[in-house]
């Protein structure tokens, strides 16, 4: 029977709920090397009720179950989340190590691939060498990150600390919050979904979340903050595309002889042409079919001319319906005017108006061959205490595609004495876009569809 240990439990930040974890390893034999292999469970703990949300395999793969919510799966997906950092530490805590007999440092290092601990590093080997004894997936992957670099002197910080006015207090003044983030591809490598929980494509989150009272979004890079007060004229509107379609008669019959077939193959066929030809029927017993065929030939004879209308005071039944056609992109545009009051204050406002500008600027590689993505934004309206605002919209990453500097918004040029000569004021349009359309399910995201916040 395989040996299995426990680790101590540990509460953890998934979403907007605190979680408690344990880890389950469990010794799993030895590979024909003879090295030892370990796998584990990670389990939410609710009292007594143990619910196992991911495996990890003997390399470190993870795979979310059934059981995991959807923060919980983008938790486990993203190796620098908290749940996942805690549940590599359970899997190589003393305790474990202790029930398992791990000792040797060759055991060790299996434990620790088992966790996806980088201490696992160098503990195995790989097929693809190439004639010097080097390993070409790992060189072509050094080469393709090289050129995926960016160009020398590309800024990747900025402030967190970025406020106007200076004297703004977040803690009992609700804000607008902006986080610079650096853009994270659909199907970049780690964005790319893993298919254990029937996931096509990207399982890449854009929802906003908070992380230590800034705006996030999981498994991108937060590299500066600007905080300001929640400007006027904020609104959202969310649409969608519904297109008018239409189709004839004969085309809705040979729909149903297709579906008819594809449903149930040649008897399904036959069957659908019998009601075809009942329809018929029934339009020659009535006398439409012989107004329609009238129509037509006298259409026919004349073309252009609407006989259907001048002859018989009708028309062809077209089966006019609104189709769904497909999502729309949500934009949303701010506007923020500074009144710089002192020195430091003008150097404050100088600084944001820049990020702003700097961050939605247009990134190029190392080598110039490549244009790469701009900086993109998560934002959130918060209230006094740091928490987002449940009477105000959410937000999905957004992208700043038009920022816009009036330097004279009282159309009067004036500067202030000394040797700043800050403007006096200074007007800044900001036009955001969201990068993704919003979809249904991502409301629960915000609060388990608890209807506590207004969404998106």
């Amino acid at each position: 029977m395989a040996t299995t240990a426990t680790s101590t439990q540990s509460q953890v930040k998934v979403g907007n709920a605190d979680t408690k974890i344990q880890s389950v390893v469990t010794d799993a034999g030895k590979d024909a090397n003879g090295n030892r292999l370990f796998t584990t469970e990670v389990q939410r703990v609710n009292g007594t009720q143990r619910t196992t949300i991911a495996n990890i395999d003997s390399k470190g793969k993870v795979t979310s179950t059934t059981n995991a919510t959807a923060d919980e799966k983008a938790a486990l997906g993203d190796p620098n989340s908290q749940l996942r950092k805690e549940t590599s530490k359970q899997i190589n805590d003393a305790k474990v190590k202790n029930t398992l007999g791990v000792s040797t440092e060759q055991d060790k290092k299996a434990l620790a691939s088992a966790s996806g601990s980088a201490a696992a590093s160098n503990s195995g080997t790989n097929p693809s060498k190439d004639g010097q004894g080097g390993n070409t997936d790992k060189a072509s992957q050094a080469d393709f990150d090289k050129e995926n670099q960016f160009k020398k002197g590309t800024r990747t910080s900025y402030s967190e600390k970025m406020v106007y006015p200076l004297d703004l207090k977040s803690e009992v003044q609700d804000v607008i919050r902006f986080s610079i983030l650096e853009y994270s591809p659909s199907l970049s490598k780690e964005n790319q979904a893993q298919g254990s929980d029937g996931q096509f494509g990207s399982n890449k989150s854009r929802v906003v979340t908070l992380d230590g009272g800034n705006p996030i979004i999981k498994g991108s890079k937060r590299i500066g903050v600007i905080t300001l007060p929640i400007p006027a004229g904020i609104s959202d509107g969310n649409t969608v595309t519904w297109q008018n379609d239409d189709l004839t008669m004969v085309g809705m019959e040979l729909s149903n002889l297709a579906q008819g077939f594809f449903n149930n193959g040649v008897e399904g066929a036959e069957r659908a042409a019998g009601n075809t030809m009942d329809n018929v029927q029934r339009g020659a017993d009535s006398g439409d079919l012989q107004t329609a065929i009238k129509s037509l030939f006298g259409s026919m004879a004349v073309q252009g001319a609407n006989i259907q209308g001048r002859g018989f005071g009708a028309a062809f039944n077209n089966n006019l319906e609104l189709l769904f056609s497909g999502p729309n992109l949500r934009s949303f545009v701010f506007t923020f005017m500074f009144y710089p009051r002192e020195e430091a204050e003008a150097k404050m406002v100088r600084q944001i108006i820049r990020a702003f500008k700097q961050a939605m600027s247009v990134k190029r590689s190392k080598t110039s061959l490549l244009l790469k993505a701009p900086h993109t934004f998560a934002i959130q309206y918060m209230t006094a205490g740091q928490k987002s605002h449940p009477y105000l919209n959410s937000f999905k990453e957004c992208a700043l595609t038009s920022c816009s500097v009036d330097y004279t918004p009282d159309n009067t040029y004036m500067t202030y004495g000394g040797a700043e000569k800050s403007m006096t004021s200074y007007r800044l349009t900001l036009q955001f876009q969201e990068l993704e359309p919003l979809f249904d399910d991502e409301y629960d995201q915000i609060d388990k569809n608890k209807d506590t916040f207004i969404g998106f």
